[in-house]
């Protein structure tokens, strides 16, 4: 038996992935707040006093109904009164699912927290108000959305009650925001008509739209398929930390500890170690206390190898015949988080997977607008990226990475830039090609 190690995150079985993370995007007012509410209502995800409290001050405010959204209140005051909250997190469940909302600003200048909020989602819930139908910013969320990989999206048309049910209104917005995500890499779109208000469409089917067949958001939600996206193909493992207990118990025990980014790994298989090139095999793969006869995302597992071979922090595990190639010339579109500008020659910090470095901006080729996703070059080699912007950039690192393309696999794929002076994240990267 192994020496017990913690897990990040919760074992899944082959088949449906027991929990989804979705992210949610929508203009002021389009009701997020009011939709995460009821969620966290009808799943029962909170207390018997604080749905009193929420009732009483509904009342004490004259409405004549319960305002879901005073849930999340919190989180709006302290927004009001100046404190910088990046994403707010709600977690709830069902029997069938766990989830994890990540409550991301839609501001455009908070691009930068939508970007943190929606990198680890395996969904995007896009709100817009029935009644003013698509707005800019709208579209803004659904590129960023699709800038970032997220494989499936829901289009949420809410206050379907303050437009009497119109069928009509549903088509004309459905097949405007079809047609906009033809332009965009969007796998999967699902488009619901909702009050999340009153709860229509939103656990159970509504009455009031007879004419709409597909699923309600809950029923969506606990049943898309999200296993399949994880990439099953390409073994990533990179190392986290080397297991050395030194005890009577584990006196030779020697392991190897990360999650597991892409692929299977089974005993037996022979894999290589990079970047120095060093070949072994599985000798087994341990989860908390027990040994499992396979690993796959997103499962952290301690992996022992036949070999006495040289492995530390920031080194990956991969397939001998399917292993990345270290790139020292990174290419990548990037978003910056900070208000001093990303300009030309300038030296930062880089962590990628569990390994760090230090890099060279090589050139800023363009700035994307993500409203139009026209590529702006006027200006950008001397003004640069500016807080909140998006732009293709080149890289020199002082370290091979061992990454792959963003589109293949969104972890070995991304990457974040660190001030070196205040350790403050300034930066966040998906990468395009390295070479």
């Amino acid at each position: 038996m192994a020496p017990e190690i913690a897990t990040t995150e919760p074992h899944v079985g082959r088949g449906r992935m027991d929990l989804l993370r979705f992210a949610t995007a929508g203009s002021v007012d389009d009701g997020k707040s009011t939709l995460i509410g009821r969620l966290l209502l009808d799943s029962k995800a909170i207390f018997e006093d604080q749905l009193e409290a929420v009732e009483a001050t509904s009342h004490s405010k004259g409405y004549d109904y319960t305002d879901l959204a005073l849930l999340t209140d919190g989180l709006r005051s302290e927004r009001e009164q100046g404190i910088t909250i990046d994403v707010a997190y709600r977690y709830f469940a069902t029997p069938s699912r766990k989830f994890i909302i990540a409550d991301t600003p839609g501001h455009i200048q908070y691009t930068r927290n939508m970007v943190t909020g929606a990198s680890t989602a395996d969904l995007g819930l896009v709100l817009v108000d029935a009644r003013h139908g698509l707005t800019e910013q709208s579209r803004r969320h659904a590129v960023l959305l699709s800038l970032l990989r997220v494989p499936h999206l829901v289009l949420a048309i809410n206050k379907m009650d303050l437009v009497d049910w119109s069928e009509q209104v549903y088509e004309q917005i459905h097949d405007e925001f079809t047609q906009f995500a033809t332009k965009l890499a969007i796998p999967d779109l699902e488009v619901i008509p909702i009050s999340a208000l009153k709860g229509d469409n939103v656990v159970t089917r509504s009455e009031n739209t007879p004419w709409y067949h597909g699923p309600t958001l809950m029923h969506h939600l606990e049943h898309v398929h999200v296993a399949s996206d994880r990439d099953l193909v390409d073994t990533r493992f990179p190392v986290q930390y080397v297991v050395r207990p030194k005890s009577e118990e584990f006196h030779d025990y020697r392991g190897y500890a990360g999650q597991i980014a892409g692929g299977v790994l089974k005993p037996g298989d022979e894999v290589v170690v990079l970047p120095s090139g060093m070949t072994s095999t599985i000798a087994g793969i341990d989860l908390a206390d027990q040994e499992v006869s396979e690993a796959f995302p997103p499962m952290s597992v301690t992996v022992r190898l036949a070999d006495d071979v040289d492995v530390s922090r920031g080194d990956m595990i991969a397939r001998v015949k399917n292993a990345p190639k270290p790139s020292q010339d990174i290419d990548a579109m990037v978003c910056w988080m900070t208000n001093a500008p990303l300009r030309p020659r300038q030296k930062l910090a880089i962590k990628h997977t569990t390994r760090s470095g230090r890099v060279m901006v090589k050139e800023i080729q363009y700035r994307l607008d993500v409203n139009t996703l026209h590529r702006d070059t006027h200006d950008v080699a001397e003004k640069g990226l500016g807080l909140n912007e998006i732009g293709r950039v080149q890289l020199r690192t002082t370290v091979p990475l061992l990454c792959d393309p963003y589109s293949k696999n969104r972890t070995t794929g991304s990457f974040i830039l660190i001030d070196e002076a205040t350790g403050v994240t300034v930066g966040a990267g998906m990468i395009n090609s390295g070479n």
